[in-house]
């Protein structure tokens, strides 16, 4: 989500109430319109040995890596650095790696990324390999780390507009064209999808079948200015025609804001996170965000509620 700064949306430090004996939020303060179960998507495979870290231990690192293949790794920011706790992914290739989001402020992920780097090197008898740094979307709790890579070696960091995501993925119709990136023998599909934010992307891993979501889609409070409501229709509406050719085993997004509760978030900038949902979405979510978007949602604050997401319209914005 954007680092939402209650300055900017002012409603948000009032959401809701949190429930007795429980971290959900019920959004008491604004009507919700809820699904119905007719409505709501199947489980995923699950992705991941590990529990993520969640901010209910007294102590728990600064973040957590977990791998879904030799070159595949997912890097999840603590909570306790930071409320957004964004999930960022690191992608290797033969000839290159991707690094998707750099985290929120508080967080060191340059240090992370480069024993990850090392560690692939010495498992792959490899000196060096270039690194890209790109963005699901220019919200400054998936950039604040880019000053650590900007004088990294060998490494490129995209920019912040639509014009430098489109000029470098080589997406010549913005947004209707969708990019392709080659790794090195992994090929990465770059789907624009403005809406959230005019910049925002997913990347699509033809290896292992998963869409990297950003904002646009994850387990949380889908943000969407009501000025950008048709862009964000759009969006979806080209995902889903992409999904209904590509194999999708699993939708992951770069944050965690529902408990396990059907339809139940946590409160904004509420810490810690026990019962969280998990991170994985199923690629049924697309077509739900896609039917729910279909109604008006023109009235700032007046979510519509899913079992898995919240689709939340705010007030207008420049960007």
């Amino acid at each position: 989500m954007k680092g939402l700064n209650t300055m900017k949306f002012p409603a948000l430090r009032t959401l809701g109430r949190v429930a007795l004996g429980h971290a959900a939020v019920l959004l008491a303060h604004a009507p919700l319109f809820a699904i119905p179960a007719s409505a709501q998507s199947a489980s995923p495979p699950a992705l991941f040995q590990e529990k993520w870290i969640d901010g209910t231990q007294a102590h728990e690192p600064q973040t957590q890596v977990q791998s879904l293949d030799p070159d595949t790794f997912v890097i999840r920011q603590s909570l306790k650095t930071n409320f957004e706790a964004p999930f960022l992914y690191l992608i290797f290739g033969r000839d290159k790696a991707l690094l998707f989001d750099t985290g929120a402020e508080g967080g060191q992920t340059r240090p992370v990324v480069d024993r990850i780097v090392q560690d692939w090197l010495v498992a792959h008898d490899r000196s060096s390999i270039s690194l890209i740094v790109a963005h699901s979307h220019s919200h400054g709790d998936h950039v604040a780390g880019d000053m650590g890579f900007r004088d990294r070696p060998n490494t490129v960091v995209i920019g912040l507009e639509p014009a430098d995501v489109a000029g470098f993925f080589g997406i010549g119709a913005w947004p209707d064209e969708v990019g392709r990136f080659d790794l090195g023998g992994r090929v990465l599909h770059i789907v624009p999808t403005p809406g959230h934010q005019s910049a925002s992307i997913m990347i699509y891993d033809t290896r292992l079948e998963i869409l990297l979501s950003g904002d646009v889609l994850y387990p949380g409070r889908l943000y969407v200015p009501v000025n950008f409501m048709s862009d964000e229709r759009a969006s979806i509406d080209r995902l889903a025609a992409f999904a209904a050719t590509h194999p999708v085993r699993a939708v992951l997004g770069a944050h965690i804001e529902m408990t396990r509760t059907a339809g139940q978030d946590y409160g904004h900038q509420v810490t810690p996170h026990p019962d969280e949902h998990r991170l994985e979405l199923p690629v049924e979510s697309i077509g739900e965000l896609q039917a729910g978007l279909k109604a008006p949602l023109d009235v700032p604050e007046r979510p519509q509620a899913h079992d898995h997401f919240i689709i939340y319209p705010v007030a207008r914005r420049a960007n």
